[in-house]
């Protein structure tokens, strides 16, 4: 029986996170993940004791914009079925940041020496989802005409509490003329799974961010006269939550080396 083009598009896309994610495991692929498997959904990572993860579950709940919830695993399991065949989350990301009692001791290429039993993991939507929305309609990101990673700032937005888990939210910034800010925000409103709108336009200060040119994350990108800077929710937040939580043991993916998915950016757009 001949397979249809639709079911040869599907596979090749699958083959594509496939081949990305076990270029990670085997080495031949490090530092951010931008741009691979173009059109797969990418996720940021958080992995904590199972004591943890029903606070943090509905800390993810409460706050969808920065902690878009798109996968979970089973205590102990390092797949995450829904996401990706033949997926292991200790291997399967660029790097990784170790924390102990809120602080980061080490930033390791695989967690499999580090990894427990009663590990959960929780997949995040990332922001590259929407990116390729944005570049499809001729928008300039700088981070990508640079080849580095997106600026992310603490700030002052407060993050609905649950359990123990509280702290800032973190945005990314992405610098454009006052038109292409506008056009992005119709774009990334269809990607609520993904961050969505953005939360803040112009004016860093009133968010609590001092200056744009010293990220906490990433790499600072010019803003020019022509230009806001737009800040959208940022799926680095647990990272900051966690230093206020300070767990005892939990597992973040390095800021930019993000878990490459099966799944497609359409499945996750409001069309």
């Amino acid at each position: 029986m001949a397979v249809s083009p639709l079911r040869k598009e599907q596979k090749a896309h699958q083959d594509s996170g496939l081949a990305a994610r076990r270029a990670i495991r085997a080495g031949t692929h490090r530092g951010p993940t931008a741009g691979l498997a173009p059109g797969n959904v990418q996720g940021n990572l958080a992995i904590l004791p199972q004591a943890l993860a029903a606070d943090f579950l509905r800390f993810c709940q409460l706050n969808p914009k920065p902690c878009p919830l798109i996968g979970t695993s089973a205590p102990g399991d390092p797949r995450v079925p829904d996401l990706g065949e033949d997926l292991d989350i200790r291997t399967d990301l660029p790097r990784y940041r170790v924390w102990k009692n809120g602080e980061l001791v080490a930033e390791p290429q695989d967690i499999r020496d580090f990894w427990r039993d009663d590990l959960v993991s929780f997949v995040i939507g990332c922001s590259f989802s929407f990116e390729e929305a944005l570049t499809a309609e001729g928008i300039e990101l700088r981070h990508i005409t640079r080849g580095c990673n997106v600026p992310m700032y603490r700030t002052s937005i407060a993050t609905q509490e649950a359990g123990p888990f509280r702290g800032p939210m973190v945005v990314s910034m992405r610098p454009m003329t006052p038109r292409d800010a506008i056009r992005a925000v119709q774009i990334t409103t269809r990607f609520p799974s993904v961050h969505g709108a953005p939360v803040h336009i112009g004016k860093p200060e009133m968010i609590g961010i001092k200056d744009v040119m010293k990220p906490d994350y990433g790499d600072a990108v010019e803003v020019r006269d022509n230009e806001l800077p737009v800040f959208w929710a940022c799926g680095v937040t647990p990272q900051s939550v966690i230093a206020t939580v300070k767990p005892e043991f939990c597992i973040t993916h390095y800021p930019g080396s993000m878990l490459v998915t099966d799944r497609r950016n359409t499945e996750f757009a409001i069309l």
